[in-house]
């Protein structure tokens, strides 16, 4: 079953449409990455699935369950974990703590048994510690676990705010320009994160993403849209090779 589909959305902001009548579908264990110049309507598209913002037209099925009414809070809870351009970490917390809030929506425990810390809180705090600690190893953020946010380079906080992701255990990962901010050492070491996230964790990863070496490197599709509408959707060689890609990035 294809895990996503996106059929016909639409959103305007003061009287500017800023995507028009889109539609795409993902399938499970891919990645999809969509690209377009500043402006496309790349981020509001992930805004859209991620229910921050409400659909003029259209609809968004996740899974066969249409996602289209949910508030954004009951996102996380059907699989769906997302990161943003500008890092949104507790800047004073550790590594470790930002982690673990992310496993949140997994407890299972209620207020008197958190109150007298029973043994099934214990088996469920370690098991989430455990997770967290997976991840990390995942990502190779050992060497950073216990420091505070704040200490951490900007290519480090990065990789903390795609395991934060993780640790929601998402079917489906999206990530939203993932390398900005990151020199090409971090870059090629994401897209090698990338495959291990997609593969060894099997997630679905949708990214918005300008670095077309990237793109290349990771996506097995890639949708091209420019002022808010569909140019195509390929394989990224079909994609970087169409007269109307070209012409959006590089002008007539």
């Amino acid at each position: 079953m294809t895990l996503l589909v996106a059929d016909n959305l639409s959103v305007s902001f003061g009287g500017v449409k800023a995507v028009r009548e889109l539609s795409f579908a993902v399938e499970p264990g891919e990645v999809f990455s969509i690209v377009g110049p500043n402006g496309a309507g790349k981020t509001t598209v992930f805004n859209l699935i991620s229910r921050i913002y409400d659909v003029d037209e259209g609809a968004i099925v996740f899974d066969g369950q249409e996602i289209t009414g949910l508030p954004a809070h009951g996102i996380a809870e059907l699989g769906i974990a997302r990161t943003f351009q500008n890092t949104e970490l507790f800047e004073r917390e550790t590594v470790l703590k930002n982690l673990l809030i992310g496993c949140h929506i997994h407890r299972q425990s209620n207020l008197f048994s958190e109150l007298f810390f029973l043994p099934s809180v214990r088996r469920g705090e370690l098991a989430l510690r455990q997770s967290v600690e997976d991840v990390i190893d995942l990502l190779d953020l050992q060497s950073y676990r216990d420091k505070p946010i704040s200490e951490l380079p900007f290519g480090a906080r990065k990789m903390v705010e795609i395991a934060r992701a993780l640790c929601l255990r998402p079917r489906l990962l999206l990530l939203d320009e993932p390398s900005s901010g990151l020199n090409p050492e971090e870059t090629e070491d994401l897209s090698f994160w990338l495959e291990d996230i997609n593969e060894e964790l099997g997630v679905t990863v949708m990214m918005v993403e300008h670095d077309m070496n990237l793109v290349s490197r990771a996506s097995n599709r890639v949708l091209a849209m420019a002022d808010g509408a569909l140019i195509t959707i390929g394989t990224p060689s079909e994609v970087q090779s169409h007269p109307q890609v070209q012409r959006a990035y590089l002008g007539d």
